[in-house]
C-alpha cells in the first residue's frame, strides 16, 4: 500500500487516518509515505496521472487498486478495516453525508479563502477583495452549521471519533492561517482542540 501525498488540508485527512486505524488497534500492511513535490509539479507526470487522472493529491495505491479523493480514500479505509471511524447502520450515513459535506463545501471555500488570504498576487484588488468577503462569509456560515451540528457532541456524529472529524479537522484546524475566525463559535472551537 502507498500513499503518494503533500502537506496540505487533504494530504494530513489519510496520514490521520492511518494513526487513527493503528490506535484502533488495526495491523495495517506494510504502507509507504511518497512526498509529491506540488512546487514541482510532480502531480502532473504520466506517473502520477496513471493513478489518479485528476492530477490532485493524495492518491492511496493498494496493491492493482488506486483510490483518488481524500474522502474518498478515507470511506475506502474506513470499509477495508472496520471500526468505529465508519460505523454501522444509521450512524454510518450520518458520517457519510457530513464527510460529503466537507469535500462539498467546507474544502472548496476554505481552500478558495485561503488562497486569496495568502496567495492570489496577481488578482485585480477589487477583484480578491470581493472573493475574500465571499469566501469568508461562506466560511463563517458553514461554521455555524457545523457549531449547531456540534451542539451536545463531542464528535461531529456524536461521541466518538468517524471519518467525518478526520477530513474536517485539517481545514478548521487552520483558520488562522485562513483568517476565518471560529472563536465565536464555541462548539467548534472547543471540537478543534479536543480533536487535536
Amino acid at each position: 500500500m502507498e500513499l503518494w501525498t503533500a502537506a496540505t488540508p487533504n494530504g494530513w485527512k489519510v496520514t490521520i487516518m492511518f494513526e487513527e486505524l493503528i490506535e484502533a488497534g488495526i495491523k495495517l500492511p506494510d504502507f509507504k509515505i511518497r512526498t509529491i513535490n506540488l512546487g514541482k509539479g510532480e502531480q502532473f507526470t504520466d506517473e502520477f496521472t496513471k493513478h489518479c487522472p485528476n492530477a490532485k493529491i493524495p492518491v492511496l495505491i493498494d496493491g492493482d487498486s488506486s483510490v483518488m479523493e481524500s474522502c474518498a480514500i478515507l470511506q475506502y479505509l474506513g470499509e477495508k478495516y472496520q471500526t468505529a471511524l465508519l460505523p454501522d447502520g444509521e450512524g454510518r450515513w450520518q458520517t457519510l453525508q457530513w464527510l460529503y459535506w466537507q469535500a462539498a463545501n467546507v474544502g472548496p471555500v476554505f481552500g478558495n479563502k485561503l488562497s486569496y488570504t495568502r496567495y492570489m498576487d496577481d488578482v485585480d484588488p477589487e477583484q480578491k477583495e470581493h472573493r475574500l468577503k465571499r469566501f469568508g462569509g461562506e466560511a463563517l456560515r458553514l461554521m455555524g452549521v457545523l457549531d449547531r451540528q456540534l451542539a451536545g457532541r463531542d464528535y461531529v456524529c456524536g461521541n466518538n471519533l468517524t471519518i467525518a472529524d478526520i477530513a474536517l479537522y485539517p481545514w478548521v484546524r487552520g483558520y488562522k492561517w485562513s483568517k476565518v475566525d471560529i472563536t465565536p463559535y464555541e462548539n467548534v472551537f472547543n471540537w478543534v482542540s479536543r480533536v487535536r
